[in-house]
């Protein structure tokens, strides 16, 4: 699956309408950038570029009708769609007059949505607007791109979702499954685009214990709480101007989510136990694998944050999804260990290839490393097979055992019992502690 050219912004403050459109259009192939309000959705226009807008009428505050005519006058190349659950011939008409080219009223089927989608994008590139062909980017056919490995169509995919938001402070969600390379992907995201000369700071916040969280990101005032003796900074004020990577973010207790969301809606950040705020301008870039959606619908995650934090979704394929990427991989973990332990010649066979080939990788890139370490520590002059885990390798299949009733299990235990002391009758009776009569009852039932 390649991504399609065009970036597409969808703004709607309806959550479950915002998530519906963006589902729909990825199943396009199309990357969306998502925004709840106009004051977002403006933010994402003047630091990134979009190809079409699709944006609610109604919404609070400043409506859609007055976005439309910014976009008009701000960026006459974006084709406008507007879709709206209030229909009338008014609004259609305001629409157009502002400049939408086109109008759905919801609902609409997903067939409706393609079509006109299509058509606009169409429109768009007819109108003679330059479309850059990101596919084509000499940095996405390399092998490596900032340390992610791989050529694969899902490793060429990432990085041009990475291409697109690199030079703008857009809020990015990372989802993937433990060891695909989240922060790899994060830190890609930062040391590769406009901002990489200002700070980047990486916060595990499942590793901070829960009463800690808060006050080691926004900070504190001398005497906030007990202990706190001096006044001093958290993490978002060291990353302010540059990139905070927020992993593992599904950890964070609920009191910390509240904090977070008006960082992300006010720009701005308040010690623990200060009235006062402090604007700040950083881009987040937040990282969990867990499924932040299901979370918030079940209440253990707040969903107005998720919906701020996944402005732009960025999935991690795991590596049993690109396993044409294994080999290349494993031999440059090969080089980077080898020459650290002093074992540069070392060099992996065919069979051992098989071997790492064959394996579903649950622990993804990061137990591929581990084990390509483990091989070359336990090696002499060449790998072995024996210097393989014993886990990779082949298994030999249990046989089950054919099910069979109590009766006949019985019966099987009392031969084996008579066959191990010569028939033994008085002898096997004492074993299996039963008398001679009912040994004899047993071995006599069919």
């Amino acid at each position: 699956m390649t991504l399609q050219k065009e970036n597409i912004l969808i703004v709607d403050d309806n959550y479950d309408m915002l998530e519906l459109l963006h589902r729909n259009l990825k199943a396009l192939n199309f990357h969306t950038y998502k925004a709840s309000s106009v004051v977002e959705a403006i933010e994402i226009l003047k630091l990134s570029s979009i190809d079409l807008l699709i944006t609610d009428l109604q919404m609070p505050g400043i409506n859609g009708i007055e976005l439309i005519k910014y976009v008009q006058e701000h960026f006459p190349d974006i084709p406008k769609l507007v879709i709206t659950g209030y229909p009338s011939v008014d609004s259609a008409l305001a629409a157009v007059k502002s400049g939408a080219l086109d109008y759905l009223a919801k609902p609409f089927t997903n067939e409706e949505l393609k079509s006109t989608v299509q058509n606009l994008i169409a429109h768009k590139n007819k109108s003679g607007s330059v479309v850059e062909d990101v596919s084509s980017n000499k940095s996405l056919k390399t092998a490596a791109y900032a340390g992610i490995v791989g050529q694969s169509e899902e490793i060429i995919q990432l990085v041009d979702l990475i291409s697109r938001v690199k030079d703008n402070r857009a809020t990015v969600l990372i989802q993937g499954e433990s060891g695909t390379g989240k922060e790899l992907v994060a830190r890609a995201i930062h040391f590769e685009g406009a901002f990489k000369t200002k700070p980047f700071v990486a916060v595990n916040c499942g590793a901070i214990p829960e009463n800690l969280l808060e006050s080691v990101l926004f900070g504190y005032v001398k005497g906030a709480f007990t202990g706190a003796n001096e006044t001093r900074g958290g993490y978002f004020q060291a990353a302010n101007g540059g990139t905070i990577f927020l992993d593992e973010i599904g950890t964070a207790p609920l009191h910390v989510q509240v904090r977070l969301l008006r960082v992300l809606q006010e720009k701005e950040v308040s010690m623990v136990g200060s009235q006062k705020s402090e604007k700040i301008e950083l881009r987040i870039i937040a990282a969990t694998n867990n499924d932040l959606y299901e979370m918030s619908s079940k209440g253990t995650f707040r969903e107005d944050l998720y919906y701020r934090l996944n402005v732009v979704n960025i999935e991690t394929p795991s590596l049993r999804q690109r396993k044409k990427d294994i080999k290349l991989l494993a031999e440059t973990f090969l080089t980077k260990y080898g020459s650290e332990y002093g074992k540069p010649q070392l060099v992996l066979s065919d069979k051992i290839m098989a071997v790492l080939m064959r394996h579903n990788w649950p622990g993804n890139v990061r137990e591929l490393e581990n084990v390509i370490q483990r091989m070359i520590i336990m090696s002499g002059k060449e790998i072995e097979m024996k210097d393989v885990p014993e886990y990779l390798k082949y298994a030999m299949p249990v046989e089950r055992d054919e099910l069979k009733t109590l009766k006949d299990v019985e019966k099987a235990h009392i031969l084996k019992v008579l066959a191990a002391v010569d028939n033994n009758k008085t002898r096997a009776a004492e074993i299996l502690q039963i008398d001679r009569k009912t040994l004899r009852q047993k071995i006599e039932e069919k």
